[in-house]
């Protein structure tokens, strides 16, 4: 077993939290945020006007079927001129929009879907008031426009489309024409049916539109923290490949310079004290000297990443991620390495992904510790195991199921956290993420004496640098 002590030198500040947005992104100029009912997801999918004008043609030759079906075919009596009166409107409305938009594609502004489905609704209001009124077995299609309101609009919009529907309902239900049928008498219905065929109504558009609203928010925000993952992984690529730049640049200068420097040291050698010639050479000498210096800190950037520092040792992997903590007063962040006896810590690969995500671990123990952050790496034959552990107060039993999930987070008021920051609740998802590409499994407990403890496991093979046949690692 293994302890490590904290590193002389340590980066200067904490890094930002993955959840936490950075000062240079606020807005001041934005405004105040809109209120709840005119809340959408910032990646909710718009109405394209193509969507609408397919929508209604597919209802336009459905209605026309169905009319064409009992008058022509059944010969039940039906107001033939009027339904296809409103046929005719609902495709002229088609037309209409279509020459307006003039391909289709554009996205429909909030209002102008909202007005479409709005038609829709009182377009598909008057053919059942027509036919039999809220008995007719086609009334339960008016729950598709609120569905779709739901599934792409704000929710104040959603909300009048939801209204008009019921309202529609309600009057359908009240007032009718008779069902079309061979006497065309209207039925007789006791009333205690006719309120439970509305409240079936009602209840069907707000379960079917609460369902399709909740399943689009969930999408939109799945979709964004899987943005916001790739964006985090893109960054930590681009820094290894500067890292790996430098030292590729280091190792190729390396011979070059030291031609310099000999050559250069005999000219001085050669030349007379005084002369031009030997303080020139001097100072070629000299200049080579602090190149190669300047070489030498770059090859020993732990950041840098081609094929001789691609790798690092366990205990090194560690060491970076509890060098910002390890001037911190108020809580000691200490790591502990163990294995088989006698044998040393595996040398592992240099992966952003496990980089930052465990960084992003130890950083929020830190920020909810009392006193003490723990690091345990483990490693046998078989695996290599990482753990987080802190002597705060453990993961909320309110969150705990959903742990690892997109914004889940048990402080939106910063309560009981040190650094006082407002999560986002993207920080574990995007940590579990990286993780997980690697080829690890991640695991979230309370532990027995209270704290929280979240810990890594791959197999020793996903993480440790591999060997050619000369014994190099690579």
């Amino acid at each position: 077993m293994t302890m490590l002590s904290p590193p002389s030198s340590a980066n200067g500040a904490a890094q930002r939290g993955l959840d936490r947005p950075g000062e240079d992104e606020a807005q001041p100029g934005a405004g105040p945020a809109p209120p709840w009912w005119g809340l959408r997801d910032s990646r909710r999918a718009r109405l394209r006007i193509r969507t609408l004008v397919f929508v209604r043609w597919l209802a336009v030759f459905g209605q026309l079927a169905t009319v064409i079906f009992v008058a022509g075919v059944l010969r039940f009596p039906l107001p033939l001129a009027a339904c296809l009166t409103l046929i005719a409107l609902a495709a002229w409305m088609n037309v209409l929009v279509w020459l307006a938009s003039s391909t289709g594609q554009r996205q429909a502004a909030d209002w102008e879907a909202t007005a479409q489905l709005a038609f829709d609704i009182l377009q598909l209001s008057g053919m059942l008031y027509l036919t039999g009124g809220s008995i007719n077995p086609f009334s339960l299609l008016i729950i598709a426009p609120v569905v779709l309101a739901a599934a792409t609009l704000p929710l104040r919009h959603v909300l009048g489309i939801a209204i008009l529907a019921i309202v529609c309902i309600v009057g359908l239900s009240m007032t009718s024409l008779p069902l079309p049928g061979p006497s065309a008498v209207a039925p007789d219905i006791p009333l205690v049916n006719r309120v439970g065929n509305v409240i079936s109504r009602i209840l069907g558009i707000a379960f079917c539109a609460g369902y399709a609203w909740q399943a689009a928010s969930e999408a939109a925000r799945m979709e964004l923290a899987l943005d916001t993952t790739n964006a985090v992984l893109a960054r930590e690529q681009r820094l290894s490949a500067l890292g790996a730049l430098a030292a590729a640049a280091a190792h190729e200068l390396g011979t070059p310079l030291a031609t310099i420097s000999i050559v250069a040291k005999e000219m001085a050698r050669g030349a007379g004290e005084g002369t031009t010639l030997k303080e020139d050479a001097d100072l070629l000498v000299s200049q080579a000297e602090r190149c190669r210096d300047i070489l030498r800190r770059l090859t020993s950037d732990p950041d840098a990443t081609d094929d001789v520092h691609g790798h690092m040792s366990l205990g090194q992997l560690v060491e970076e991620a509890i060098a910002p903590h390890t001037k911190d007063t108020e809580v000691r962040v200490e790591a502990v390495i163990s294995g088989p006896r006698g044998e040393d810590p595996p040398e592992v690969r240099r992966l952003p992904e496990v980089l930052h995500a465990l960084t992003s671990y130890v950083e929020n123990a830190v920020d909810f510790a009392r006193s003490e952050v723990l690091i345990t790496a483990r490693f046998d034959d078989r695996a290599i195991t990482l753990e987080v552990k802190d002597d705060g107060p453990g993961f909320s039993p309110d969150i705990y199921a959903k742990l690892g999930e997109p914004y889940v987070t048990s402080r939106p008021g910063a309560e009981g956290s040190r650094s006082g920051h407002i999560g986002m609740g993207l920080g574990f998802f995007i940590s579990k993420t990286l993780m997980e590409r690697t080829g690890g499994v991640v695991t979230f407990r309370n532990g027995k004496a209270g704290g929280a403890v979240v810990t890594v496991r791959w197999p020793r093979e996903a993480l440790a640098a591999v060997t050619d046949g000369n014994g190099t690692l690579s």
